[in-house]
């Protein structure tokens, strides 16, 4: 193990309930849950605010509704999170190319390998000007945990939170262990834990004490000789910068059981095309497709199907899946449905004899039709265009109040709430679902731009002369909306952010750590809280 804490371990505080609600100002410092909205949902993250209410990640909403009643529940927008993501990523890549991304919002830092940090002093300065470069450049806060291995400096990250740094000093790690809970171990869960508590071992000085030859006995080979190395404070594992991605898959948890077949058909459909998409923003392709089916009775079944070639095609793997699907009886009703792909290369093999038959018959091969749009069904008319939904928390623009964000919906209604990253609260106002003048909208940037792009900013948030506008009395319904996968406290920020040059939303990417924009984020991170419970 290194004698100088130069390992770094970051994680962003309730990374997507912080991001709402810097996006949000009616919701800072207020009680926000994201996550699938649904009876059958899970909270993704809760802000430490709602946290207060025992409200935890991977809870089931409706425990969470009930012990938070009074929280705003928003659904996710991943690609607002991907995007601060990949802000925060080229901030880590600017103090070292030993970058190793665990999540969204996590990850470690080898600073040695940088030259950013040799000893104590440099590495908590290095770690210091981190967290100042993070909420400058996103409005953000993240927890910064410094020491010589990387399980300790994902320990210390956790001490820090919310909003800190703390650094281990090589030396005192064995003292730090001793009387922490056995649970704060990597690797050590509920079952090993339980495990452990009956064998009367309930303290990292206690794990050690008991000898490598009764963890062996008591958990395995493996296991046991693992968790003694990490009780004596050993971890030698070093930052990779690459992580190979095995698989990519998407699923779906249905608030109904689907019993009618012709629908499981659609939803199976419709999960490769996602599918498809997620393995093309990643460059990939792959020869191995999967078929997940949870049944009505939780039993869960595994389909596969290995091509002769790695494929990116829509159609290949809508009908790859489709095949799976003819081998599962779903007549009791399915809970859960997922398409993955495995065996993944970073090029595709074209399936020359299929585009040669869709070329006999006069037709497009299946590669050259967008992923974005389902194949149509063979044999049926136009269906009606479907009522649009509005997903609670999701970014709107209406032609004469500007930009907002859906509150609530239903009964035909949409209520907004007309505000942006950098005004007031703003106004809540209630519209026809089928409102032609309100329509989907990208998220602003929760920073705002600099003096050279800040006009083009506020001519987008700003609501532009338009008549007609339909109103109606204000509805807080929010109706279900199927979960994804997958806040920040302090009062409520004014309307005056200070800009400075060159904060584009994506510019750090790039950036380097000694040249980050000179803006003032509106709100702030902080607050108490269950500071182990995390997103």
């Amino acid at each position: 193990m290194r004698t100088a804490p130069t390992i770094l371990h970051l994680d962003m505080d309730a990374f997507f309930a912080s991001a709402e609600q810097a996006s949000k100002p009616s919701l800072r410092g207020k009680a926000v849950v994201v996550g699938g909205l649904g009876p059958r949902g899970v909270v993704a993250t809760a802000s430490y605010e709602a946290r207060v209410f025992g409200v935890n990640s991977a809870m089931p909403m409706a425990q969470a509704r009930r012990r938070a009643p009074n929280a705003a529940y928003l659904v996710p927008r991943f690609g607002l999170y991907r995007e601060v993501s990949e802000q925060v990523m080229g901030l880590l890549r600017a103090l070292s190319p030993l970058v190793e991304p665990l999540s969204l919002d996590e990850a470690f830092v080898d600073l040695e390998a940088g030259g950013t940090a040799w000893d104590d002093a440099s590495a908590r300065l290095a770690g210091a000007k981190l967290r100042a470069d993070i909420r400058a450049v996103t409005g953000l806060t993240g927890s910064v945990g410094l020491a010589a291995s990387k399980m300790l400096a994902k320990i210390a990250s956790e001490q820090a939170k919310p909003d800190g740094l703390v650094l281990i000093d090589p030396g005192s790690e064995r003292a730090l262990l001793g009387p922490m809970p056995v649970r704060t171990l990597p690797g050590v869960g509920p079952a090993t834990g339980d495990h452990l508590r009956r064998a009367g071992i309930t303290t990292v000085e206690e794990l050690a004490e008991a000898g490598e030859d009764e963890l062996v006995r008591l958990l395995g080979k493996a296991h046991g000789h693992a968790l003694f190395a990490m009780a004596l404070a050993h971890d030698d594992r070093p930052v990779v910068a690459e992580r190979e991605t095995k698989s990519v898959s998407v699923e779906d948890t249905y608030d109904v059981d689907i019993h009618d077949r012709v629908r499981v058909e659609l939803e199976v459909q419709r999960l490769a095309d996602r599918c498809v998409r997620r393995l093309r923003r990643a460059g990939l392709s792959g020869r191995t497709i999967v078929l997940k089916v949870r049944r009505y009775d939780f039993s869960t079944l595994t389909r596969s199907e290995t091509l002769r070639g790695p494929t990116d095609d829509p159609g290949v793997v809508r009908e790859a899946a489709a095949r799976l699907l003819e081998g599962v009886d779903t007549t009791g009703g399915v809970r859960l449905l997922g398409v993955g792909v495995s065996g993944l290369a970073d090029y595709t093999q074209e399936d020359l004899f299929a585009q040669a038959q869709a070329a006999a018959v006069g037709e497009p091969a299946a590669e050259e039709r967008s992923v974005d749009e389902p194949a149509e069904e063979a044999g049926t008319e136009a269906a009606e265009p479907a009522e649009r939904r509005w997903p609670s928390g999701h970014d709107v623009r209406h032609a004469e109040y500007g930009h907002g964000w859906v509150q609530g919906s239903g009964l035909g209604r949409v209520t907004v709430r007309f505000e942006t990253p950098y005004s007031e609260p703003g106004r809540v106002r209630t519209f026809r679902t089928d409102d032609p003048q309100l329509e989907p909208a990208e998220p602003l940037p929760l920073v705002e731009r600099g003096p050279e792009d800040s006009e083009g900013l506020r001519a987008a948030s700003e609501p532009s002369v338009s008549e007609g506008a339909t109103q109606g009395p204000d509805t807080h319904l929010v109706l279900d909306a199927r979960p994804g996968p997958d806040a920040r406290s302090g009062p409520d920020a004014g309307p005056d952010a200070r800009p400075g040059p060159d904060a584009g939303r994506r510019g750090a990417r790039t950036a380097q750590a000694s040249s980050v924009p000179a803006i003032r984020p509106k709100s702030r991170s902080g607050g108490g809280g269950d500071a182990t419970s995390r997103p």
